[in-house]
């Protein structure tokens, strides 16, 4: 089996080290990037690469800057690694399409468990596996969505919640549920992630977007009027 690979952003060449040492352990094929200018290069000029991991603070161009390049042309997954614990930075990331985000200093075994389930929910469905309510249609295995027939363009988060919330259809489902199935881990940060998220999902699915409801003081609930 051809090995996933991994760009790891960061200016400081211990940090790269150690990040790469636990992710080549776990058989993943990683290339690194001392600065955010070399990131992007190496990122279009590599087209198969499967996650980014990326740091914020970087010479020449900073991790923000990165993150909004390769959001202008991909949803590839992005871990962004910080030395700052500010929540607007926090949130910051999610608005610019950050799948994950990780306050320095961290447990290099947390970061890689991390990665590998980002990457087993993007490459592990069968080739059957399609959800369809209210004329909205997900595929996992292509990592598709349509409304209507037409493909709508979600990054991987959003299509990570939409599945989600159509695979628990009528469920009322609080915020700390949401986080901790859709982002895989016991995450304490503010619920104002999880209402970024909903909200931008919401303007993408158009009318369609009504079906998201807000329980206000809980969290959300997905149902489809008939």
């Amino acid at each position: 089996m051809e090995r996933l690979k991994i760009l790891v952003v960061d200016d400081e060449s211990r940090m790269r080290k150690l990040v790469r040492d636990f992710l080549t352990k776990k058989d993943f094929d990683v290339i690194e990037a001392g600065d955010g200018a070399e990131a992007i290069d190496i990122f279009f000029d590599n087209k198969d690469i499967a996650l980014v991991i990326l740091d914020v603070m970087m010479p020449k161009m900073d991790g923000w800057q990165v993150c909004r390049e390769i959001r202008s042309y991909s949803t590839v997954p992005i871990i962004m690694l910080t030395a700052k614990s500010d929540e607007r930075d926090e949130l910051l990331g999610f608005e610019l399409g950050v799948d994950e985000y990780i306050s320095k200093p961290f447990s290099p075994k947390i970061l890689v468990a991390r990665v590998e389930a980002i990457l087993r929910r993007t490459s592990g469905f069968s080739s059957d596996d399609v959800l369809r309510a209210g004329n909205i249609e997900i595929n996992k295995a292509a990592h598709e969505v349509k409304i209507d027939g037409v493909n709508v363009d979600l990054s991987y988060k959003e299509f990570e919640l939409l599945t989600y919330f159509m695979e628990n259809q009528g469920i009322a489902l609080s915020r700390e549920k949401i986080l901790n199935s859709v982002w895989n881990y016991d995450y304490f940060g503010d619920a104002r992630t999880i209402d970024t998220h909903v909200k931008k999902l919401r303007s993408k699915l158009g009318k369609k977007g009504d079906y998201i409801k807000t329980i206000w003081g809980m969290g959300y609930k997905f149902e489809v009027e008939e």
